[in-house]
C-alpha cells in the first residue's frame, strides 16, 4: 500500500504534540484498495458532521474532529458515560493519490474517506521538431 503511510494506532497516539484541552483520541481506521480508490474508513462515534475537518496539507491528510460537551438539542444529561473529546488522525499520501479528487462522506459515526488513484502515464512517441 504504496499510496498511504499509516502509523500504528499506538504510534498516532504519542507523535503529536497536545495543544487541545481535555482527551484526544485516535479513530480506529479501516483501509482498503479497489483497482479506482484506497478508501478509509474513521470511526468518530457521536460526532456530527459540522464537527468533523478533513485537511490536506503538503502531502498530509488530517482528520480532526471533535464531540461536542453537551447535546445541542437542550437535553440535560443525567449519566454520561460516553467519553467526549477530540479525534486527530494523521495519513501521509503519495503521489499516486489524485489530491484534487479526494471526497469524503459520514454515515451512522463513521467518516468514508476515498483517495482516487491517478490514472497511469501512457507512452506516447514525441515527435522530434526540426531546427
Amino acid at each position: 500500500m504504496g499510496e498511504l503511510r499509516v502509523q500504528r494506532k499506538q504510534e498516532a497516539r504519542t507523535a503529536g504534540e497536545r495543544t487541545k484541552d481535555g482527551r484526544q483520541f485516535v479513530p480506529a481506521v479501516e483501509i482498503y484498495e479497489t483497482p479506482e480508490a484506497v478508501v478509509v474508513r474513521a470511526d468518530l462515534p457521536g460526532v456530527p458532521r459540522e464537527n468533523v475537518k478533513v485537511s490536506l496539507e503538503d502531502g498530509v491528510l488530517t482528520i480532526d474532529a471533535a464531540m461536542p460537551d453537551q447535546p445541542a438539542d437542550g437535553r440535560r444529561m443525567l449519566v454520561q458515560e460516553f467519553e467526549r473529546g477530540h479525534y486527530l488522525r494523521r495519513f501521509t499520501i503519495s503521489e499516486a493519490i489524485d489530491q484534487g479528487r479526494i471526497s469524503a462522506r459520514m454515515t451512522n459515526g463513521v467518516l468514508t474517506l476515498e483517495l482516487p488513484k491517478q490514472a497511469p502515464v501512457k507512452p506516447r512517441c514525441i515527435e522530434v521538431q526540426c531546427g
